[in-house]
């Protein structure tokens, strides 16, 4: 029997309470030899384990194996375990199975050319207990397909897993007549570059989708094993702390918040919530902030500007707030990070609310700014920005304009802080130019009475200096 307690739940459950010896075989960090309070599951080191001490756990695995193969005391194999699976169902809904039962020629497939077998639309809906299929004579009674005689279809429907295993081959070209799917769409688009869905769905979803692909690949009528490049599992929203369910009374219908407040609102307030694999706790003064924001966004650009003093240092700063917003967004959309995308949108807006009180920038130039905060909203507030597009002047649609590029000179700030270290400890910082060379950053700190006060007597071993970031002196 094998049992590794400091490495499974259930194991570690059974040894303390049995008082057996609980051996660490793969190392938390920082771990330092004392007795563990849980199970430690997650990747780490491996000790008390040989020559292998200090191998990451998963290298480790292969390590072992490779072991065990060269000593000729086992070897890898892969574990199956397959079932046969039951796909009838006693229901209306599900794809009918494609078979007709005949008195003389027995179980008949239905021809091909007779497929798909479509549900019938005059079924009763009664509580019999049976599928509504059993007693709807329009779709039961059919003619044999090879004697031409009485025949009955077959009235269980097929689980619905054997549709939703494969859509997404279907989705390629949906008006596709001639097969199943479209081979060359299928080529042009599949595999799916990003999935995402809730883990509770996924498990079984995943599971049969990645069945029907490879089996789809085996047989040639695709060229790839797997359907999903990438997986990504969005959180659960709760509600008071709790997952949403009816019996605690805690469910929030979207529907009355999207018609009070719009379904931009909702969408947007449902991003900024939380990281978004990690879900988050439903708040009505949340979502009433980022109504108020859309507002004003709605606000900045629908009312008159007027440029009071043009200023050539705020046409700098807003160019260079600009372009870090939108690589901000960029590169927060390419990571998922929806919520620090939100927040960098409301700062943003939050400037440009500040210009339009100053009137410190150009019409043109305030013209610029607004179309590209519509722009950068359009994924996220669908609706308002197609809106406020065109309010604003330009053609239909907002989605099919090309997404903004920045320019990474533009982007850099005129100053930057370095974090100044004596001996590895934070002792100050300075404002520098972000173009400063490494020769100028020594020579201003080097002068910083502060800096002075802590190098007196002593002398400078090293200066370790990281570009834009920090200068150590080492002194002793």
């Amino acid at each position: 029997v094998m049992a590794v307690p400091a490495h499974d739940e259930r194991d570690f459950a059974f040894a303390k309470k049995y008082n057996l010896p609980i051996k660490v075989v793969i190392s938390p960090p920082g771990w330092k030899g004392e007795e563990l309070e849980e199970a430690f599951i997650e990747d780490g080191t491996m000790v008390n384990s040989g020559h292998f001490d200090g191998t990451p756990n998963r290298e480790g695995i292969i390590k072992v194996a490779e072991l065990l193969e060269e000593k000729g005391w086992g070897k890898r194999t892969v574990s199956y375990k397959l079932r046969d699976w039951l796909i009838s169902r006693q229901r209306y809904w599900g794809a009918p199975i494609p078979m007709i039962y005949c008195d003389k020629c027995g179980i008949v497939p239905v021809p091909e050319k007779e497929l798909p077998v479509k549900l019938p639309e005059d079924a009763e809906f009664k509580p019999t207990g049976e599928s509504p299929l059993k007693y709807c004579e329009s779709f039961v009674n059919t003619t044999c397909p090879q004697c031409g005689g009485a025949a009955k279809r077959e009235t269980d429907t097929m689980d619905t897993f054997m549709c939703s295993s494969w859509y997404f081959l279907r989705y390629t070209n949906a008006h596709f007549d001639s097969g199943a799917f479209d081979p060359e769409a299928v080529k042009y688009w599949m595999p799916v570059d990003l999935y995402t869905g809730g883990a509770e769905h996924a498990v079984m979803h995943l599971f049969y989708a990645r069945f029907f692909t490879k089996a789809m690949r085996d047989m040639g009528l695709i060229d790839f094993g797997e359907p999903f490049i990438k997986l990504f599992n969005q959180g659960i929203v709760i509600s008071n702390k709790q997952k949403m369910s009816k019996s605690r009374g805690n469910v929030v219908n979207p529907d009355s918040y999207v018609s009070k407040m719009g379904a931009d609102t909702v969408r947007c307030y449902l991003m900024f919530v939380a990281p978004w694999e990690q879900g988050g706790d439903w708040n009505d003064n949340g979502i009433a902030g980022i109504h108020r924001w859309l507002n004003r966004i709605w606000k900045l650009s629908t009312e008159y500007y007027t440029a009071y003093s043009v200023d050539d240092e705020e046409y700098r700063n807003l160019q260079r707030i600009t372009h870090q917003t939108i690589k901000k967004v960029t590169h927060d959309i390419d990571k998922i990070r929806f919520n620090t995308m939100i927040s960098t949108l409301m700062e943003y807006t939050n400037y440009l609310g500040k210009i339009k009180d100053n009137g410190s920038v150009s019409q043109k130039d305030w013209q610029e700014a607004i179309k590209i905060l519509l722009l950068l909203l359009a994924p996220s507030a669908p609706h308002i920005a197609e809106e406020l597009w065109q309010k604003t002047g330009h053609k239909y649609s907002i989605h099919n304009w090309k997404w903004p590029e920045w320019d990474e000179e533009l982007a850099q700030d005129e100053e930057i802080p370095i974090i100044i270290q004596i001996n590895g400890k934070t002792r100050d910082k300075e404002m520098v130019s972000a173009s400063i060379t490494e020769e100028e950053a020594k020579e201003i700190i080097l002068a910083k009475p502060k800096v002075k006060a802590y190098l007196e007597g002593k002398e400078i071993v090293k200066i370790i200096y990281v570009p834009k970031k920090l200068i150590n002196l080492v002194i002793r």
